[in-house]
């Protein structure tokens, strides 16, 4: 599997750059810290942008196979650390055009993160999401990756973390300086989606203003909150996936 891993990665050669941002440095990987982040041999700590772990074991024993004593170019649209003194990238394997991130993807071990300001790199990266899906790869070989809007109770068990939510969108309602995207009909109880008013705009542009998901399967992605019934807050147009067959 590992010696796949690194097939897959020489392959990439020759085609276009996955998530082409403006190259930030290379350096030798000496450690794996966790799930997706990694040290060079500088002592720079590294965070691999654009992804949510699904699986932290079975990710950090990839990443480590896939990077320790390899090289790698960093590329990104901010080297900002964060608060930890993390770098946050893309990492390419000298050699490869395609991320680390699109393998962990595909072995299922991650879920793609709506913080991603390139949209090319998003659908890159919700395809190589989707393979895994279908393949039923790593987490996706279970039943609950993808929680159902209308089991309120099980999205509950998910709260704090990044999760993913699958269902109709039975009405579109606003209160104040918030749209509910509403999963049931019990707003005290069952799951919606809120937007502020200030992000409203953001998802007009992109064609998907929240009247026009009215009765429309969607998948949405973030973090869970208990607020009555559980919400996930959507702030950024990469939360939100109109499924087929609508």
């Amino acid at each position: 599997m590992l010696l796949a891993c690194a097939t897959l990665f020489a392959c990439g050669a020759g085609r276009a750059v996955e998530c082409n941002f403006e190259a930030q440095g290379e350096g030798r990987v000496a450690a794996v810290v966790d799930a997706r982040s990694f040290r060079l041999d500088d002592g720079r700590e590294v965070k691999l942008s654009g992804i949510e772990v699904a699986d932290g074991a079975k990710a950090r024993a990839a990443l480590s196979a896939l990077l320790i004593g390899r090289d790698v170019t960093l590329r990104g649209g901010d080297d900002m650390p964060d608060r930890y003194g993390r770098q946050p990238a893309y990492a390419f394997l000298a050699g490869s055009e395609t991320p680390v991130q699109s393998e962990l993807l595909r072995q299922g071990l991650a879920l793609v993160s709506p913080e991603i300001p390139d949209r090319s790199c998003a659908a890159a990266l919700m395809a190589a999401e989707a393979e895994a899906r279908q393949a039923r790869s790593g987490t996706w070989a279970g039943s609950s990756v993808i929680k159902n809007a209308e089991s309120p109770g099980d999205i509950l068990t998910a709260i704090g973390r990044f999760t993913v939510v699958e269902g109709r969108v039975l009405s579109v309602r606003q209160a104040g300086a918030t749209t509910y995207l509403n999963f049931g009909r019990n707003w005290t109880r069952d799951f919606a989606a809120t937007i502020s008013r200030r992000i409203v705009p953001a998802f007009e542009a992109a064609g998907l203003a929240p009247k026009s998901l009215e009765n429309r399967r969607i998948r949405v992605r973030g973090w869970v909150e208990a607020r009555r019934g559980p919400r996930i807050e959507l702030l950024r147009v990469g939360q939100i996936e109109v499924l087929r067959g609508n």
